[in-house]
């Protein structure tokens, strides 16, 4: 990262630093600024500017495109004409009239906070020991305690211009102040320069740490529940496995979700504890929490050793409750102004012995939901270690939920891609067909499992798919389609890593080309196994999991032309094509009541990029039809009436066509991906 300023070079470095460490802030969470002197282009003056993390940024990788710029004067010129706390909302949009420039990022809603205090760098930061401390039911005398006048304390007040005020105050009558304790909030630090801001950020939160160690209880989540203990991994994993598709689609009532999954220590100590119902209810406190994690959570209210099937029903009943209650709460508080309900179903549902899941419109907002309730988690425990958990009132929570600023900013949002949301399992995708089909699936918006014998190649398409953002778009599983048991397992690392499955493409396959009688029983048996068979089984676990969601779903085959085109030399595999083919009508008439589809795609002469092709088809079908092997695909082209040659992006093509918005009510039908093969028309 290069910036022509120092200071704002600074400032970045130490907004990595900072950021870094989710127990000095949360991801997207806290800001950070700097102030510093530029030349103006008009009028060639030095003119004093502000530097700060802009709306929806995040600290850890934050650059200086990320950085709203602001001129000071401006900005502080509006304390002459803010129209007091009833109106401080109207002050957001006057930031656009104190821009310099373009302005970089959109400022938030802490902008005026940085702005109005008199310091050169400032920190706001929401760490867990911090946190405690403004959450804590006695956190202002708390804070005199641990930081005598080196630390103040602000009531809480919702982030705005007001708090600007109160904090820009506080300090000019506390010189020998470093920051703040913000009350249900966070803190807030300054300094003279960019290593003295950071060096006491962190002293802030590694005081508040200590005096939680030194000081607090040994339990303050109290004695172990009996039956609520975690269960050993194996058994636990596989109970969260099935649980996923039954939370993840209740939770998806309202709107399709992805979920994430956490089995953390902190989250299975917490839920084994005498004190985490009552604690659960009280809900989080810190405005990026409750944000992301709703009001608060669904939590099950049975041990970890009750029957699955119990623990199940018992879901199904809390769900309808906390829709009801969430239902309630909108009602409570909302105004005439307020913005509409947008969804009852919890963000955050809690599995005593389990685990958590959490939910969101992609893995990565279901990931950093979950992160909060972790660190809110943290936040409770030191609370309750040095006092008691109290967090804000429900009605502050209701007014930022609903407030019309976070609205606005969900407006501004980028539409939804077409599989947004959507999981999608592909076999025989660390090559070829499969590969393409994923890397289209998951350039729609959907989340991928890629599922191949070879874990290696499978390996590196999901990290390629995941062009650095890891587990949160890809994952890979091994998986041979002929093995019941590694069908069951990547059913079960799908549930784990998304939540369940919405669109399974059969792909996997393999070609031999012999004559009837060359054909021996291996070579038909084999084919049979890892198509027909291996289709029908896969088949059957997505079905299993498709109908725990209650969301429907996709199940596409890529069969062959040569299912209903009789070629030379192809007995076993276009039986096998012609099974695969079949399974579609079956399965479309079975599975339609469930809003399952179930379609086909049928390529033909898909040579570039075909592992099968590859692996020695090419050759035999070369031989065949008496052309080189390379020039196999050309062939192939000049017997269709396109002329074209088809590749596996074709193929893919295809695929999302089935499943994208268009075709949504099309179950049961072939598409042939053939360029024109007039042989292979569909009767």
């Amino acid at each position: 990262m290069s910036t022509t300023n120092p200071t704002v070079a600074a400032l970045l470095d130490r907004a990595h630093r900072l950021g870094a460490d989710p127990q000095n802030t949360n991801y997207a969470g806290g800001n950070a600024s700097c102030k510093a002197t530029a030349t103006d282009p008009v009028t060639r003056e030095d003119t004093t500017l502000m530097w700060v993390k802009g709306s929806g940024g995040d600290l850890g990788t934050l650059t200086e495109a990320g950085l709203a710029v602001l001129r000071l004067d401006r900005l502080r010129a509006l304390v002459d004409v803010y129209p007091g706390v009833d109106r401080e909302d109207e002050m957001v949009a006057a930031f656009d009239h104190c821009l310099y420039g373009k302005g970089g990022a959109a400022p938030s809603i802490d902008t005026a906070m940085h702005g109005l205090v008199d310091a050169v760098h400032v920190d706001h930061l929401h760490p867990d020991a911090g946190i405690a401390f403004a959450t804590a039911a006695d956190g202002e005398a708390l804070t005199k305690e641990c930081f005598g006048d080196r630390v103040a304390w602000v009531p809480w007040r919702r982030p705005g211009f007001q708090l600007g005020l109160d904090i820009a105050k506080i300090k000019a009558e506390n010189p020998q102040a470093i920051g703040v304790i913000l009350g249900g909030h966070g803190i807030t630090a300054w300094g003279d320069t960019s290593p003295e801001c950071e060096a006491r950020s962190l002293e802030i939160i590694r005081t508040a740490q200590a005096f939680i160690d030194a000081r607090g209880a040994a339990q303050p989540f109290g004695a172990l529940l009996d039956g609520y203990g975690p269960l050993p991994e194996a058994p636990r994993r596989a109970r969260a496995a099935a649980l996923a598709p039954i939370v993840r689609g209740l939770a998806s009532t309202d709107a399709a979700q992805v979920a994430h999954f956490t089995d953390s220590d902190v989250v299975l100590d917490f839920l084994a504890r005498e004190k985490h119902p009552a604690l659960v209810a009280l809900g989080t406190s810190c405005p990026d929490h409750f944000l992301r994690t709703k009001v608060r959570p669904l939590i099950v209210d049975l041990p970890a050793t009750a029957p699955l099937e119990d623990v199940i029903a018992r879901l199904r009943e809390l769900h309808t409750a906390y829709r009801e209650e969430y239902v309630a709460y909108y009602s409570r508080h909302a105004t005439p102004d307020s913005p509409p309900m947008r969804g009852a179903d919890p963000a955050i549902v809690l599995v005593p012995g389990v685990g958590m899941f959490s939910f969101g419109k992609d893995k990565q907002t279901a990931r950093v939901a979950g992160e909060f309730y972790v660190n809110a988690v943290n936040v409770m425990r030191g609370a309750e270690a040095i006092s008691t958990y109290a967090p804000i009132p429900e009605s502050e929570k209701f007014r930022i939920e609903y407030w019309e600023l976070e609205e606005a900013k969900l407006r501004r949002l980028p539409a939804p891609k077409p599989l947004a949301a959507r999981v999608a399992l592909v076999t025989g995708a660390g090559s070829g067909i499969g590969k393409a089909i994923a890397t289209r699936l998951a350039a729609e918006g959907a989340c991928v499992v890629i599922a191949d014998r070879n874990a290696e190649t499978a390996s590196a398409v999901a990290a390629e798919i995941g062009h650095g953002k890891g587990s949160d778009v890809a994952v890979s599983v091994r998986m041979d389609v002929t093995d019941s048991g590694q069908i069951e397992a990547a059913f079960e690392a799908a549930a784990l890593a998304f939540g369940g499955v919405d669109l399974v493409v059969n792909n996997a396959g393999l070609s031999i080309s012999k004559s009837l009688l060359e054909t021996d029983e291996a070579d038909w048996d084999l084919q049979h196994r890892v198509m027909a068979r291996g289709s029908f089984l896969v088949a059957k676990g997505a079905a299993k999991v498709m109908i725990d969601q209650g969301m429907g779903g996709d199940i596409v085959y890529i069969a062959s032309k040569n299912a209903v085109f009789a070629g030379p030399n192809n007995v076993a595999y276009g039986a096998a094509k012609a099974d695969q083919a079949h399974q579609v009508r079956l399965l479309a008439a079975e599975l339609g009541a469930h809003r399952i589809r179930v379609n086909g795609v049928n390529p033909d002469g898909v040579v570039r990029g075909s592992g099968i092709f590859a692996g020695g088809w090419g050759a035999q079908r070369a031989a065949v039809y008496g052309v080189p092997e390379e020039k196999l695909g050309e062939y192939y082209a000049g017997r269709t009436l396109l002329k074209r040659e088809v590749l596996p992006e074709h193929v893919a093509a295809a695929v999302f066509a089935l499943v994208g918005r268009d075709l949504s009510l099309t179950t049961g039908l072939h598409i042939p991906v053939d360029a024109g093969v007039p042989a292979a028309f569909l009767r």
